[in-house]
């Protein structure tokens, strides 16, 4: 099945930006970044900028543009079946020479996964600002139970705060 992600959440002066893979089932379906219940995304986000999981989605968007956060994909498209990154065929790459060219003070780009990572390794790296770090942090997914919530969170806040 192919598999369009979402447009990224960025206001032209973020700092930071967080890619995703490709949206899950449970995001697909409600047309919003890690809709999964059971995703730690938005939990972190809440214990690092505020934007809690019980905001409205458009509430948690608009914190996380107010504290300079954007949120993408690595991919446009893709084919999947079922939500796993292992999964993941045919990776179409989103735009990132634009949006890197209309988005200059990113300095730290927070990659949510290894699936994440080889992608952006793969496709997108070359077109990253030399001022900005890349860093692999612990997945959000579910599926990714290694480690406690706030054991990612620390990992996350020493990635990201920096």
């Amino acid at each position: 099945m192919q598999i369009r992600g979402f447009p990224p959440i960025a206001a032209p002066d973020a700092e930071i930006l967080i890619l995703g893979s490709m949206p899950g089932i449970a995001s697909l379906e409600a047309g919003q970044y890690y809709a999964h219940p059971r995703n730690a995304f938005w939990p972190i986000m809440c214990a690092l900028f505020g934007a809690c999981p019980d905001l409205s989605y458009p509430d948690r968007v608009r914190v996380l543009a107010r504290r300079k956060v954007a949120v993408w994909d690595v991919l446009q498209l893709c084919q999947r079946e079922g939500s796993l990154d292992a999964a993941i065929r045919g990776e179409v790459p989103n735009d990132f020479a634009t949006f890197f060219a209309a988005h200059p003070n990113i300095r730290h780009i927070g990659l949510n996964g290894g699936k994440a990572a080889a992608s952006f390794r793969k496709h997108a790296a070359q077109h990253q600002p030399a001022s900005a770090e890349a860093v692999v942090l612990p997945s959000t997914s579910p599926a990714y139970a290694s480690l406690n919530l706030e054991a990612k969170c620390a990992l996350w806040r020493a990635a990201l705060m920096a």
